[in-house]
C-alpha cells in the first residue's frame, strides 16, 4: 500500500471517529436533560424502548470507535492493511468497505465458516 492510500484511510478513520465521538455527546447530553413525566403507561413504555433503542445503537457505535482506534493504531505502527490471520495484503477495495477489517477476504471467509459449522 502505498502512501496516499495510507494517508486515505488515516483521513477516513478520523473523520468517522470524530463524527462518532460527537454523536456519542449529542446522545449522552440529550438522555441527561430530558426528564419527562407520562401519565399514560403505553407513552412511558414507547419512551423507554426508544431509550433503550438508542442505547444499543450508541453501544455498537462504541465498539466500532473501539476498532477505528485500533486501526489507526495500525496505520502508526505500519501493520494496517495487512492481514492478522495469514500476514498477506488486504486487498484496497475491502478496506474501502470496511477500513476497520484485520482479516482478508479468504481469512474471513474461512473464519466465518468455521463459526457457522460450530454453531457460534
Amino acid at each position: 500500500m502505498n502512501k496516499d492510500d495510507i494517508q486515505y484511510f488515516k483521513k477516513l478513520l478520523t473523520k468517522r471517529l470524530s463524527d462518532l465521538l460527537d454523536q456519542a455527546d449529542d446522545t449522552v447530553s440529550g438522555m441527561v436533560l430530558v426528564k419527562e413525566n407520562f401519565p399514560d403507561p403505553t407513552d412511558r413504555a414507547s419512551h423507554e424502548e426508544n431509550r433503550n433503542f438508542m442505547l444499543r445503537i450508541r453501544d455498537r457505535e462504541h465498539k466500532l470507535i473501539k476498532k477505528i482506534k485500533k486501526a489507526l493504531a495500525r496505520i502508526e505502527n505500519n501493520t494496517f492493511g495487512i492481514c492478522e490471520s495469514c500476514e498477506e495484503d488486504i486487498s484496497i477495495e475491502r478496506l474501502k468497505a470496511r477500513p476497520v477489517t484485520t482479516q482478508c477476504i479468504l481469512c474471513k471467509t474461512k473464519e466465518e465458516a468455521l463459526e457457522k459449522a460450530l454453531g457460534i
